[in-house]
C-alpha cells in the first residue's frame, strides 16, 4: 500500500469549503476529546455537516478518490471476495478489480489492519478509496441479500422444467401454481434488486417470437439485460400480476396495479402495467424509490446564472410557476425541489398528484383517485378551503382545473404546477387551447420552465479534445475556444462515456410588455423575438452552454433539444 500523505487538517478543508465555521469546529474538537470519538463523527452529529461532506473532505485530504458504491452496479462475484462479515467489521466493500488490483470503497482509507486483512483474503493488491457509512451499508445489505448470480438463477428457471401444456397457460390454478414456483419467485425478486442496483426507472419483460426480453431504462435509455426461455413467460407475468394484485386470468386487455417491495433496506414502490402484444402480455414495472432524498436546488442543473433565477422566483408569495417539457423530462423532480425549498414550519403546503412518488414531511399530499372522485380539479377546490400557502398540482390536464389553478394564484396563493407542452413559450398557445382568457394568463402566470434532463459526461473518463472551429463558431463560442469534453469510456460508465443526468433549463419571466402580448394572443413567434432582445436563452443554447462547460456532450445536447430559429 502506497504511503498516504497527509495534507491540510480535515477542519480546515471543511472550513475552507464553507461548510462549517471556525466556532463549530472548535466545539466539535472540544467534544470529540471528551468523548473519544473522532471529530468528523462529531460534526455530523450535531449537524454541522453530512456524512459525504466529511468524506469528500477526508478524500481530499489523502488525494484518493471519493465514490458512491450503492450508485453504480458492482458485479457480485468481486463484491463478494471480501465475506459479509469483514465488510461489516472493517465498513469496507470491494467495488472493482482494475490492473489487477482490488477497489475497496472504505469509511476509514488509513485502516492498516483492514487493508492487510482484505490482501490476505483476496490475494491482491488494496486500493482504498472514500465513501460513507451509509453507502457502504446500502451496498453490504443490496450485494449479500443475492444469493445466486443472474446467470446461476438462469439456468435455476430452465432446469425447473417449467412449460404449459396447450391451454394450460390460460387456466388460472395453472398459472398460480407456476408463479408460486421458487425459482419464479427468486427470478423476479432478482429482476427488481437488479433494476434497484442499477438505479432503473423501469423494467420492460417483453415477450418475443422465440425469447423473452428483459429491458432496464437507465438514465431515460432501455438496455436488454437478461433474456429468458419464453416458456416461462406465462408463469413470470402470473407471478407479477399477483405481487400487485392484477387478476391472472385476464389476458386480452391491459391491466394496471402497484405494490411495495422492500429492496437493499429501501420501500420501493413499484407501478405496473401490462399490454397484450401479438406474442403475449407486456409487463412494465416503474420503480420509484420513496427512501430517495429529494434533490438540493443546486443538484437540478450545473449552471449557476439558472439557478439564481429560479431562486429569485420562488420567493415570490403568490403567482402561478409552471414546469412544463414532455414525459420523462423530469418536471416532477423540479417540483419536489422547489416545494423541499419552500418546506419551512410556518407555511401550509398541499399537493394533489397522480401518483405521490415521495413522500416529504410537513406537506400535506393528496392522491387522485378518480374511482372515488377525486380529481384534480375536484380536490383543489376543498384544498383551497384549507387554508394553505402553497399548492403544487401534479398535472395540469384541463380547463377546469387550469381555471382554478389560476383562481388560486390571483386570490394570495403561490402555486406549482407541470403541463405538457415542448418548451416554455408553447405553454401559453396550450393554456389558450384549453379555452383560458389571456388576461387570465397574463395576470396568473409568473414563470413558465421549460426543461430537459441530458446525460452528464462520466467523471470517471471525462476528457477534453480539440473541437471543430466551425463548429465552436456555429455555436456562438468565445474567439479562440477550441476544447469541448467527452468521456473515453470506462468500467463506471459501461463504455459509454456518459453517467447520470443533469437538467437544462429555459427560464420565462412573465413582465409588463411579455403580458401585452400575451393579451394581444401574438404568435409564439413574436413572443420568442421579444424574449431573445431581453437575453432568454432557449433550451437548445442553455444546453449548448453545458457541453461548452464540459457537463455534457453536444450530441446529447442535440438529441434532447430542438433548434429555435
Amino acid at each position: 500500500m502506497p504511503l498516504l500523505k497527509k495534507r491540510k487538517p480535515l477542519g480546515e478543508i471543511l472550513i475552507g469549503k464553507k461548510i462549517i465555521t471556525q466556532t463549530q469546529l472548535e466545539q466539535s474538537l472540544q467534544s470529540a476529546k471528551k468523548t473519544n470519538t473522532r471529530v468528523g463523527s462529531v460534526l455530523v452529529r450535531l449537524g454541522y455537516c453530512s456524512e459525504e461532506d466529511i468524506a469528500r473532505a477526508l478524500a481530499e485530504q489523502y488525494e484518493l478518490p471519493y465514490v458512491m458504491p450503492s450508485s453504480s452496479p458492482i458485479d457480485p462475484k468481486t463484491i463478494r471476495l471480501i465475506p459479509e462479515a469483514t465488510a461489516r467489521r472493517f465498513m469496507a466493500v470491494a467495488v472493482s478489480i482494475e490492473r489487477g488490483a482490488l477497489n475497496v470503497a472504505m469509511l476509514d482509507p488509513l485502516n492498516v489492519i483492514a487493508v492487510d486483512e482484505i490482501k490476505k483474503l483476496t490475494g491482491l493488491p488494496v486500493n482504498p478509496l472514500v465513501t460513507t457509512e451509509t453507502e457502504i451499508l446500502k451496498s453490504i445489505n443490496l450485494y449479500y441479500g443475492m444469493e445466486v448470480s443472474f446467470d446461476e438463477m438462469v439456468k435455476r428457471v430452465q432446469a425447473s422444467g417449467i412449460e404449459f401444456l396447450k391451454g394450460e397457460d390460460e387456466l388460472p390454478e395453472m398459472l398460480e401454481k407456476a408463479a408460486g414456483e421458487s425459482s419464479i419467485v427468486q427470478l423476479v425478486d432478482m429482476l427488481g434488486a437488479r433494476g434497484v442496483m442499477e438505479n432503473a426507472s423501469d423494467i420492460h419483460i417483453e415477450p418475443d417470437e422465440d425469447t423473452l426480453r428483459v429491458r432496464y431504462r437507465v438514465d431515460g435509455l432501455l438496455h436488454e439485460t437478461v433474456t429468458l426461455p419464453l416458456k416461462i413467460h406465462p408463469a413470470v407475468v402470473s407471478r407479477v400480476k399477483i405481487l400487485s394484485d392484477i387478476n391472472i386470468a385476464e389476458k386480452r386487455v391491459p391491466q394496471d396495479g402497484r405494490f411495495i417491495a422492500k429492496i437493499a433496506g429501501r420501500d420501493i414502490d413499484v407501478r405496473v402495467s401490462t399490454l397484450p402484444t401479438i406474442f403475449g402480455e407486456k409487463v412494465v414495472l416503474r420503480l420509484l424509490d420513496k427512501s430517495r432524498n429529494i434533490l438540493e436546488i443546486e443538484n437540478l442543473t450545473p449552471m449557476p446564472d439558472t439557478l439564481e433565477v429560479i431562486k429569485k422566483i420562488i420567493k415570490r408569495p403568490f403567482g402561478l410557476i409552471l414546469l412544463t417539457g414532455p414525459t420523462g423530462s423530469g418536471k416532477t423532480t423540479t417540483a419536489y425541489t422547489l416545494l423541499n425549498m419552500l418546506n419551512t414550519m410556518d407555511k401550509n403546503l398541499v399537493t394533489v398528484e397522480d401518483p405521490v412518488e415521495y413522500h416529504l414531511k410537513r406537506i400535506n399530499q393528496v392522491q387522485v383517485n378518480t374511482k372515488a372522485g377525486v380529481t384534480f380539479a375536484g380536490a383543489l377546490r376543498h384544498i383551497l378551503r384549507q387554508d394553505p400557502d402553497i399548492v403544487m398540482i401534479g398535472e395540469i390536464r384541463d380547463r377546469e382545473t387550469a381555471e382554478i389553478s389560476i383562481h388560486a394564484a390571483l386570490t394570495g396563493h403561490l402555486v406549482i404546477s407541470t403541463i405538457h407542452t415542448n418548451d416554455a413559450v408553447g405553454t401559453v398557445s396550450r393554456l389558450l387551447d384549453m379555452g383560458i382568457e389571456p388576461y387570465l394568463i397574463s395576470s396568473s402566470v409568473t414563470c413558465i420552465v421549460g426543461q430537459r434532463l441530458v446525460r452528464k459526461i462520466c467523471e470517471g473518463c471525462k476528457a477534453h479534445y480539440d473541437a471543430d472551429p466551425k463548429i465552436l463558431e456555429g455555436m456562438g463560442a468565445a474567439a479562440g475556444a477550441r476544447i469541448l469534453y467527452k468521456g473515453n469510456g470506462c468500467a463506471a460508465c459501461k463504455g459509454t462515456g456518459l453517467k447520470g443526468r443533469i437538467g437544462i433549463f429555459e427560464v420565462l419571466t412573465l413582465d409588463d410588455e411579455l403580458r401585452g402580448l400575451i393579451v394581444a394572443k401574438k404568435e409564439n413567434s413574436v413572443i420568442l423575438d421579444a424574449l431573445k432582445k431581453k437575453g432568454f436563452a432557449p433550451l437548445r443554447t442553455q444546453g449548448i452552454r453545458a457541453a461548452m462547460a464540459g457537463h455534457t456532450t453536444l450530441e446529447e445536447v442535440f438529441q434532447a433539444t430542438q433548434a429555435v430559429e
